[in-house]
């Protein structure tokens, strides 16, 4: 069983910064991957960015490489989301998830979920 919980949405402008924190908690974690998904209003809930606990792989989605960043804190059991260069666009609620096995971008394959933390980004 792994438990996981966000923190660290808020309400932004454009071009701002921002870094979501995932507390992961679990007696597998060495086999995870932690991964970040969006949900936007009214749409589907969507693929970030991921990372493997075990050798720190990283992926991450086209819509956000090179603006966002996900890390490992190697001192306690926190995945973070460091957000960059923020658009209206990226305005969602953000979702930390965690499965065993190898990295994967699809929701349904995941069965670990936090609670979710609502990003706004105005513009």
């Amino acid at each position: 069983q792994v438990q996981l919980v966000e923190s660290g949405g808020g309400v932004v402008q454009a071009g701002d910064s921002l870094r979501l924190s995932c507390v992961v908690s679990g007696p597998t974690l060495s086999r995870v991957a932690v991964t970040w998904f969006r949900q936007p209003p009214g749409k589907e809930r969507d693929f970030v960015a991921a990372l493997r606990w075990t050798g720190g792989d990283t992926l991450y989605s086209e819509s956000v490489k090179g603006r966002f960043t996900i890390f490992r804190d190697n001192t306690d059991n926190t995945v973070f989301l460091q957000m960059n260069d923020l658009k209206t666009e990226d305005t969602a609620v953000y979702y930390c998830a965690a499965r065993e096995g190898v990295m994967n971008t699809g929701p349904r394959w995941y069965n670990y979920w936090g609670q979710g933390t609502q990003v706004t980004v105005s513009s």
